[in-house]
């Protein structure tokens, strides 16, 4: 029967390679650590989201009543690149895209009153006013680690 040496004497040296897998480790942390801040530059995508919940609407009555007026109004904003919307049973939401030289959190409060002012538009009765959320990817994790 063949055998593969490496993988032999790593069974029989078990202490060896716990060490080992450790000195690689604490290198690894350490070489991050000094990693220049160039190599992981802060990614700005110049995207706001809009999201309005209005319980107890079927998705057309959730279109015409809350997207359409919402959409309305943020596409008269200047710079605005692409409006995407999606509304579903309660629920709707609106991706409003900039160009990229726009201002981030100037095109935030620029859509913050458009919604504002889409309010004399939308339905009396809903549960929460529509909420403006900046899409920032620097606020993301990159990964997530599951133990079981």
């Amino acid at each position: 029967m063949k055998e593969f040496k490496a993988s032999s004497w790593s069974i029989d040296n078990k202490t060896t390679i716990y060490v080992l897998a450790l000195f690689i480790s604490i290198a690894g942390f350490f070489a991050y650590q000094k990693a220049p801040k160039e190599q992981f530059p802060e990614i700005v995508f110049p995207q706001i989201y809009v999201s309005a919940v209005y319980p107890g609407t079927a998705p057309t009555d959730m279109e015409n009543l809350v997207t359409k007026p919402l959409e309305k109004q943020v596409k008269s904003i200047s710079g605005v690149k692409k409006v995407k919307s999606s509304s579903f049973q309660d629920f709707a939401t609106v991706l409003v895209e900039f160009n990229t030289d726009v201002n981030v959190a100037l095109a935030k409060q620029k859509v913050k009153d458009a919604v504002d002012k889409a309010k004399s538009d939308l339905p009396t009765d809903l549960t929460q006013q529509p909420r403006v959320i900046e899409l920032n990817i620097s606020d993301m994790p990159i990964m997530y680690v599951n133990i079981s």
